[in-house]
């Protein structure tokens, strides 16, 4: 894919799940459940993304963006 063609479909495919997402009520997970196909390219893809500790990265993320905006409140 080209890099514009890449950045294209990243963007489509965020809108289209933000609003499944706010659209359906459903949480998350459950979404993303209902729309990976079993061994489709989906499931692939968030094998190897779980299989590398995405979730553990995203949560030091959060923790250490939380702990940056408590220091910047306090002075």
């Amino acid at each position: 894919l080209t890099q514009e063609v890449a950045k294209e479909l990243t963007i489509q495919t965020l809108i289209g799940a933000g609003k499944m997402l706010a659209e359906s009520g459903a949480e998350p997970g459950t979404l993303r459940a209902n729309v990976t196909s079993p061994n489709g390219t989906t499931a692939a893809a968030l094998k190897v993304l779980e299989d590398n500790g995405l979730g553990e990265i995203f949560s030091q993320a959060l923790t250490a963006a939380r702990d940056r905006s408590r220091e910047l409140a306090s002075g």
